[in-house]
């Protein structure tokens, strides 16, 4: 009989806990509802610097072993897996101390550290194998993301030309917010469904410090041009990518996954036009079930590497810190 890995959690608010109270949003969606909801895992304790927040994560997940300090909660509570969702800052000193401790993985949230030196040292402590990092760029995980990948894989549509992504977070977030907090996730997954790394990135226009309607960054991977539109103005959550193709497309975002191929078209002598072939073939993309079924079985299995390991964010973080050398303090 397998052994019951114990679970713990670093930061019990939105992410860490709280979202599971959203009724809209497909479940388990967060660190704590997915550990909940994995067999052979539970939960021991869960740590936060907010009073109320420890008393509802005690409540609701049926946990008493809730702590202020982390220190504390990880030399008095044996830990294989600890989930850290607290700000990128904390991230390092996290894993740093989870890896003292004898943890065997630490979830860790996007992005990944707040400088890239941070970043680097989160990556040599996996590398060293004194702990593994999986970093919840969630949607490696999503099986219409994955889908995605599939496609592209196998050339369903000819080869990948170029990708397009675009994201608003409603009218008054700020570009740089947006870029920093979820634009993580979308040039990580480009490159995810591409097949390679992402390269190093640079601004192409507009503002990212200020206002304005939109700001665009590019990057490359596998040779292939990838385009992002972060945008403000906008009274509506938009989180796409869109995969060109020489046959074809792959359109995925929150909410839809779309399939074109290429006919003859029905509009236009000569021509050939897009057609949808595929939409929406699923009932639950299982994000979060799925990231947490790998961190268990990394922790049972000590050679085994995540499939959104540490050195993977590090080139979403790269990315993203070459497109900002106005802030020094992140570099």
């Amino acid at each position: 009989m397998a052994e019951t890995l114990r679970h713990a959690v670093v930061g019990l608010g939105r992410i860490g806990s709280l979202l599971e109270e959203d009724v809209l949003r497909e479940k388990p969606c967060t660190h704590a509802g997915a550990v909940s909801a994995t067999a052979g895992s539970c939960l021991v304790a869960g740590c936060d610097i907010i009073e109320e927040r420890r008393a509802r994560f005690a409540e609701r997940w049926g946990c008493e072993a809730v702590y202020r300090d982390y220190r504390q909660m990880l030399a008095e509570q044996p830990t294989d897996v600890l989930h850290i969702a607290t700000d990128p800052e904390t991230h390092y000193p996290i894993v740093k101390a989870a890896a003292d401790a004898g943890v065997r993985v630490a979830v860790c949230e996007k992005p990944l550290a707040h400088t890239w030196r941070a970043s680097r040292a989160i990556v040599r402590l996996d590398r060293e194998r004194r702990i593994t990092v999986l970093v919840n760029h969630e949607r490696r995980y999503s099986n219409d993301y994955l889908e995605a990948r599939a496609a592209v894989a196998e050339r369903r549509y000819g080869e990948p030309l170029a990708v397009q992504a675009r994201l608003y977070f409603g009218r008054t977030r700020g570009l740089w917010s947006m870029l920093w907090h979820d634009g993580t996730h979308l040039l990580d997954v480009a490159g995810f469904v591409l097949g390679a790394p992402l390269e190093r990135a640079h601004r192409l226009q507009g503002n990212l410090r200020g206002g304005g309607t939109s700001a665009w960054v590019a990057a490359r991977a596998a040779g292939v041009p990838v385009v992002l539109e972060i945008g403000g103005g906008r009274d509506h959550l938009l989180f796409e990518l869109i995969v060109s193709c020489e046959r074809g497309e792959i359109h995925v975002g929150n909410g839809f996954y779309r399939e074109y191929e290429s006919v003859e078209s029905p509009y236009y002598e000569g021509y050939r036009s897009l057609q949808p072939v595929r939409e929406n073939p699923f009932q639950e993309t299982g994000y979060f079930r799925n990231m947490v079924a790998d961190a268990a079985a990394c922790a049972r299995e000590p050679e085994r590497r995540p499939v959104s390991g540490a050195a993977d964010a590090e080139h979403a973080t790269r990315a993203i810190f070459s497109v900002r050398p106005f802030l020094a303090q992140f570099g």
